[in-house]
């Protein structure tokens, strides 16, 4: 670099503050030549100026990019113009082009100098390179930009505050969760949002620990009722950002609605408990259903014994048949009330309703809870209405109810205690109440006692048998008939109330005229008995033939096949689960052949179920018979029945009930 052109300054001292300016100083006279320019004017443009260069000239050299304002115009030379306008230009920013390429940006500060006479004498033109704070301050705005865009674009709330706890910036998922606007965040303390919404005892806590901790909080849980969205749970995340001098600059709150994972935790909760508490109730029910499965099979085996070693004692093997029939009947009766429960939870149940008298229903049940009742030493009394008063109703059904509410109040009475039945008329409904002076229900139960399985008390000592669902069955059956049903009880020891409330069939019903009714007789018939089950079928084979019939047992579909082609049956009775060809392609095989078209052919299982009827009437069966068959209802159909009427006739729907309350389903 050559050595710096002589110029007259006032002193020395202002000649080495101008070569030692961070800025670029230049010096030209009022002609616009340059007289004058420092170390960093060389540094800063890439070359030396030439002396007695005019600025305008210099300044041509140069690619102006762009001016701040409005007040140093592109087509003249900024360091002329305090020359021509005798004005001082401060703080304009400036960018502009090398000759190499590169740019730079300056703080131009252009000022004019006057001689003795105040005319203009020059002026001075210092340039301060400001090239590495633009660059920061972009670099600074666009990691602003980046920031606040991260913020702005998170799927959970976030709020950003400053070291006074004031809102600075704010997600959109803030806005959109808890419904509140930007206008109403912007520089305001958090705990005033929302009109105080945030105001929250447990936020407070945690800001308080992160301004006085140099720590973070993660998971913080909190829960809140906001005025306009309700109860919520809440996960808050807050980090403290500092400045160099350990000053908190920033907060970051991040908020996670977790409020629908906690609902759906307590429901999962709540169906684990429940689940639990239906396997309790399920291996309750099992061991309930064993232990009453158990009770008659141990009499009917005595009765057994009892019968092979009677001989001759006609009495003693008279008592043995009846106890024999009777818990027959109560095995029976389980296994009815457990086909109810799959039908009557599945809406399969058709009431056969007829205009009926109240009385007949009610004596009914009662003369079928007397026996249990004098088992116990139990009273029981009826007390009906003066005036007959009638239902439209199904009879089978709603003696059902009854029964099974008497029932009920035998098992829960000790011996020697009363039950009392009274009906009667309330406005346009009759109210029938059972009354006993049993055990009672505690309070917590009166709820559940209508409930599947239910028991009141289950201990060994106060077992009173059943399978805890007759007042379920009962339940359903009122509501079936548009009635209720409800318990009331003072509490254990003081008895207990069932009142059932029906409405009445307005107006005089036609008296009707009994038909009479006589025993069902068939004629002899040839009949082929099918069952894998050796016992039942040799003891049903053995039992249509001691009434006449002439009978052939199979064991499997195969053999039952084979059996009707040799023994050329009039009427088939064929089980559906069989080995080696089950019953449904049995019988398809058996209408495929010319000798099987007018075969009589009845089911005979324990599938009962509406799919399984339907199943049956597809396969060719002409009639569906429940286990285990009524005799009487056995004979009924048989007696009814000739050659292949079975087919226009079994599947109607007044159909007669076969096997028992079993044929009802629909």
């Amino acid at each position: 670099m050559m050595d710096s052109p002589t110029l007259q300054l006032p002193d020395e001292a202002l000649h080495a503050l101008l070569e030692n300016l961070p800025a670029a100083a230049y010096v030209c006279d009022a002609d616009g030549l340059i007289t004058y320019f420092n170390r960093r004017a060389v540094q800063l443009w890439g070359r030396e100026p030439k002396l007695n260069d005019t600025v305008d000239r210099f300044c041509s050299s140069f690619k102006l990019l762009s001016i701040d304002g409005s007040s140093m115009p592109h087509d003249e030379c900024w360091m002329a113009l305090p020359l021509r306008n005798d004005k001082e230009y401060n703080g304009v920013e400036i960018v502009i082009e090398r000759p190499d390429g590169s740019r730079w940006t300056a703080l131009a500060h252009a000022t004019p100098f006057h001689d003795e006479a105040g005319r203009v004498a020059g002026a001075v033109n210092l340039l301060l390179d400001i090239t590495e704070q633009r660059q920061a301050a972009r670099v600074m705005a666009d990691a602003r930009a980046y920031a606040e865009s991260i913020v702005d674009s998170v799927r959970e709330p976030l709020l950003v505050l400053d070291g006074e706890l004031r809102v600075k910036s704010a997600s959109r998922s803030f806005y959109r969760v808890f419904g509140v606007t930007p206008q109403e965040t912007g520089n305001r303390l958090v705990y005033e949002l929302g009109n105080r919404q945030w105001d929250i005892p447990a936020l407070r806590k945690l800001l308080t620990e992160i301004l006085s901790q140099n720590t973070m909080f993660n998971d913080y849980e909190v829960e809140h009722t906001f005025p306009t969205i309700g109860h919520r749970t809440m996960l808050l995340n807050a980090r403290r950002l500092y400045r160099e001098e350990n000053q908190t600059e920033l907060i970051l709150l991040a908020i996670e609605d977790i409020t629908f994972e906690k609902e759906a935790e307590k429901r999962a909760y709540e169906l684990m408990i429940q689940l639990k508490d239906a396997d309790r109730r399920k291996d309750q029910f099992l061991a309930t259903l064993a232990h009453e499965l158990r009770g008659p099979l141990a009499p009917l085996r005595n009765m057994l014994e009892i019968m092979q070693r009677a001989k001759d004692d006609g009495h003693l093997f008279q008592q043995a048949r009846d106890t024999m029939e009777r818990q027959l009947r109560q095995l029976v009766r389980l296994v009815d009330d457990l086909i109810d429960v799959g039908r009557i939870t599945r809406d399969k149940i058709e009431l056969r309703k007829e205009r009926i008298e109240l009385a007949s229903v009610i004596q009914q049940s009662v003369e079928a809870c007397r026996p249990l009742a004098e088992c116990a030493n139990l009273q029981v009394s009826a007390t009906l209405p003066p005036e007959p008063i009638y239902l439209y109703v199904d009879p089978v059904r709603l003696a059902q109810v009854f029964s099974n509410i008497l029932n009920n109040a035998c098992k829960y009475t000790e011996p020697g205690g009363r039950i009392s039945l009274v009906a009667e008329r309330q406005g346009s409904d009759v109210a029938v109440t059972v009354k006993d002076t049993g055990l009672g229900i505690p309070p917590d139960k009166l709820d559940s006692v209508f409930e599947m399985f239910t028991q009141i008390d289950r201990t060994l000592e106060c077992s009173h048998g059943g399978l805890g669902i007759g007042l379920t069955l009962a339940k359903r059956l009122v509501e079936m008939h548009d009635g209720t049903i409800s318990a009331h009880s003072e509490g254990p020891g003081a008895g207990s109330e069932f009142v059932v409330r029906l409405p009445i069939l307005i107006g005089t019903p036609k008296a009707e005229t009994p038909k009479p009714t006589a025993e069902p007789t068939a004629p002899p018939r040839r009949i082929l008995v099918v069952d894998d089950y050796t016992d039942a079928a040799s003891s049903l084979a053995l039992l249509l033939k001691i009434t006449g019939n002439e009978t052939h047992i199979a064991n499997d579909g195969l053999e039952a096949v084979e059996a009707a082609e040799k023994f050329r049956p009039d009427v088939v009775l064929l089980d559906i689960g069989l080995p080696k060809l089950n019953g449904y392609d049995a019988c398809r095989r058996i209408r495929e052949q010319p000798w099987g078209q007018n075969m009589v052919i009845v089911a005979l299982t324990g599938w009962g179920q509406e799919e399984d009827r339907r199943r049956s009437k597809d396969a060719g069966f002409d009639g569906h018979l429940i286990k285990p068959v009524d005799y009487a209802a056995l004979m009924k159909v048989l007696a009814s029945r000739s050659k292949g009427g079975y087919k226009t006739a079994h599947f109607e729907k007044k159909t007669e009930h076969l096997g028992g309350e079993q044929g009802s389903e629909k």
